[in-house]
């Protein structure tokens, strides 16, 4: 499987789970499935960004930083739109970016490359 396509694969599957994290908090649990929603979402473009990179920098180290960095930052988003839930938000999307980062470099293939001849 491509880096890209594990990516959004493995982004939606994960960002689901994140999502399904927001049960331990009970003042959001009316709101769970609209979470869990977005979440997959946020996950999705976590996935396809870090497939993006790991198909650019073969460098696991490099890919998890990354994938760190992109789940920080898409987790900080939501948060922001809430005003609250800061860590209960950002600290599940950063272990989601750190997991999506190592998983494109290490199991992700190189996208084929077609000779125009």
């Amino acid at each position: 499987m491509n880096k890209v396509l594990l990516g959004l694969i493995l982004g939606a599957v994960l960002g689901a789970i994140d999502g399904a994290t927001a049960w331990f908090t009970p003042e959001t649990r009316s709101m769970l499935m609209g979470i869990i929603i977005g979440s997959t979402i946020k996950g999705i473009i976590a996935g396809a960004a870090a497939g993006w990179f790991a198909r650019k920098v073969q460098s696991v180290g490099a890919g998890i930083a990354f994938g760190l960095v992109v789940g920080l930052v898409l987790a900080y988003i939501v948060a922001a739109m809430q005003g609250k839930y800061y860590f209960e938000i950002m600290l599940p999307g950063a272990i989601v970016g750190v997991i999506l980062g190592w998983a494109t470099q290490q199991y992700g293939r190189p996208a084929l490359r077609l000779n125009a001849g």
